[in-house]
Protein backbone atom coordinates (compact mmCIF):
# COMPACT_ATOMS: atom_id res chain seq x y z
CA UNK A 1 0.00 0.00 0.00
CA UNK A 2 1.22 3.49 -0.79
CA UNK A 3 2.26 5.17 2.45
CA UNK A 4 0.94 8.51 1.13
CA UNK A 5 -2.58 7.39 2.00
CA UNK A 6 -1.89 6.69 5.64
CA UNK A 7 0.24 9.17 7.48
CA UNK A 8 0.96 10.69 10.81
CA UNK A 9 -0.62 14.07 11.30
CA UNK A 10 2.80 15.49 12.21
CA UNK A 11 6.05 15.67 10.27
CA UNK A 12 8.89 13.73 11.86
CA UNK A 13 10.85 16.86 12.76
CA UNK A 14 7.75 18.37 14.44
CA UNK A 15 6.85 15.35 16.57
CA UNK A 16 9.47 15.82 19.27
CA UNK A 17 8.33 19.41 19.78
CA UNK A 18 4.57 19.24 19.33
CA UNK A 19 3.55 15.89 20.80
CA UNK A 20 4.43 16.83 24.40
CA UNK A 21 2.28 19.95 23.97
CA UNK A 22 -0.82 18.10 22.79
CA UNK A 23 -3.27 16.92 25.43
CA UNK A 24 -3.31 13.14 25.84
CA UNK A 25 -6.60 12.83 27.72
CA UNK A 26 -9.92 14.66 27.78
CA UNK A 27 -9.10 16.20 31.17
CA UNK A 28 -6.09 17.97 29.65
CA UNK A 29 -8.05 19.22 26.62
CA UNK A 30 -9.05 22.86 27.08
CA UNK A 31 -12.50 23.93 25.86
CA UNK A 32 -15.30 22.03 24.11
CA UNK A 33 -16.83 21.10 27.48
CA UNK A 34 -20.10 19.87 25.96
CA UNK A 35 -18.26 17.58 23.55
CA UNK A 36 -15.91 16.30 26.27
CA UNK A 37 -18.85 15.47 28.54
CA UNK A 38 -20.57 13.50 25.79
CA UNK A 39 -17.36 11.73 24.84
CA UNK A 40 -16.87 10.61 28.46
CA UNK A 41 -20.33 9.03 28.32
CA UNK A 42 -19.80 7.43 24.89
CA UNK A 43 -16.36 6.07 25.79
CA UNK A 44 -17.52 4.78 29.17
CA UNK A 45 -20.50 3.01 27.60
CA UNK A 46 -18.36 1.45 24.86
CA UNK A 47 -15.85 0.20 27.41
CA UNK A 48 -18.61 -1.32 29.58
CA UNK A 49 -19.97 -3.11 26.50
CA UNK A 50 -16.42 -4.09 25.50
CA UNK A 51 -17.24 -2.59 22.10
CA UNK A 52 -15.96 0.04 19.69
CA UNK A 53 -17.38 3.52 19.55
CA UNK A 54 -19.89 4.32 16.83
CA UNK A 55 -19.05 6.59 13.91
CA UNK A 56 -18.40 10.25 14.72
CA UNK A 57 -18.06 13.35 12.60
CA UNK A 58 -16.06 16.29 13.92
CA UNK A 59 -16.70 19.50 12.03
CA UNK A 60 -15.34 22.99 12.40
CA UNK A 61 -12.64 25.40 11.33
CA UNK A 62 -8.95 24.57 11.75
CA UNK A 63 -7.48 24.75 15.22
CA UNK A 64 -10.45 23.58 17.29
CA UNK A 65 -8.88 20.23 18.19
CA UNK A 66 -10.60 17.72 15.92
CA UNK A 67 -7.40 15.76 15.29
CA UNK A 68 -6.36 16.01 18.93
CA UNK A 69 -9.72 14.70 20.13
CA UNK A 70 -9.52 11.78 17.69
CA UNK A 71 -6.08 10.90 19.07
CA UNK A 72 -7.35 11.21 22.64
CA UNK A 73 -10.23 8.86 21.85
CA UNK A 74 -7.81 6.30 20.38
CA UNK A 75 -5.58 6.49 23.45
CA UNK A 76 -8.52 6.31 25.86
CA UNK A 77 -9.99 3.33 24.00
CA UNK A 78 -6.52 1.73 23.89
CA UNK A 79 -6.63 1.30 20.13
CA UNK A 80 -4.77 2.47 17.05
CA UNK A 81 -5.67 5.47 14.94
CA UNK A 82 -5.13 5.49 11.18
CA UNK A 83 -4.97 9.00 9.74
CA UNK A 84 -5.51 9.89 6.11
CA UNK A 85 -6.73 12.92 4.20
CA UNK A 86 -9.75 13.26 1.93
CA UNK A 87 -7.94 14.84 -1.03
CA UNK A 88 -5.35 12.06 -1.32
CA UNK A 89 -7.96 9.28 -1.49
CA UNK A 90 -8.58 9.66 -5.22
CA UNK A 91 -9.77 6.21 -6.35
CA UNK A 92 -11.92 3.45 -4.86
CA UNK A 93 -8.80 1.30 -4.63
CA UNK A 94 -7.16 3.94 -2.44
CA UNK A 95 -10.08 3.77 -0.03
CA UNK A 96 -10.06 -0.03 -0.15
CA UNK A 97 -6.38 -0.03 0.80
CA UNK A 98 -7.00 2.18 3.80
CA UNK A 99 -10.08 0.26 4.97
CA UNK A 100 -8.51 -3.18 4.59
CA UNK A 101 -5.49 -2.06 6.62
CA UNK A 102 -7.74 -1.43 9.65
CA UNK A 103 -7.76 -3.94 12.46
CA UNK A 104 -10.75 -4.63 14.68
CA UNK A 105 -11.37 -1.59 16.88
CA UNK A 106 -9.03 0.75 14.98
CA UNK A 107 -10.09 4.35 14.48
CA UNK A 108 -10.03 5.83 10.99
CA UNK A 109 -9.61 9.60 10.97
CA UNK A 110 -10.13 11.23 7.57
CA UNK A 111 -8.88 14.78 7.81
CA UNK A 112 -10.47 17.19 5.32
CA UNK A 113 -13.24 14.65 4.67
CA UNK A 114 -15.34 17.40 3.11
CA UNK A 115 -12.82 17.37 0.23
CA UNK A 116 -13.33 13.66 -0.42
CA UNK A 117 -14.32 12.94 -4.02
CA UNK A 118 -18.10 12.35 -4.28
CA UNK A 119 -17.56 9.05 -6.11
CA UNK A 120 -15.38 7.83 -3.23
CA UNK A 121 -18.05 8.86 -0.72
CA UNK A 122 -20.40 6.35 -2.35
CA UNK A 123 -17.97 3.56 -1.46
CA UNK A 124 -17.50 4.85 2.06
CA UNK A 125 -21.21 4.81 2.99
CA UNK A 126 -21.73 1.01 2.83
CA UNK A 127 -18.37 0.49 4.51
CA UNK A 128 -19.58 2.59 7.43
CA UNK A 129 -23.14 1.25 7.54
CA UNK A 130 -22.69 -2.44 6.75
CA UNK A 131 -18.92 -2.91 7.13
CA UNK A 132 -18.78 -4.10 3.51
CA UNK A 133 -16.87 -2.78 0.54
CA UNK A 134 -18.06 -3.55 -2.99
CA UNK A 135 -15.41 -3.02 -5.66
CA UNK A 136 -15.42 -3.88 -9.35
CA UNK A 137 -12.01 -5.09 -10.48
CA UNK A 138 -11.18 -4.83 -14.17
Amino acid sequence: MDENFIHSSLKTEDKSFELPLRPICLEEFVGQENIKERLHIFIGAAKKRNDSLGHMLFSGPPGLGKTTIANIIAKTMNTNIVVTSGPIVEKPGDLAGVLTSLKDGDILFIDEIHRLNKAIEEYLYPAMEDFTLDLLID
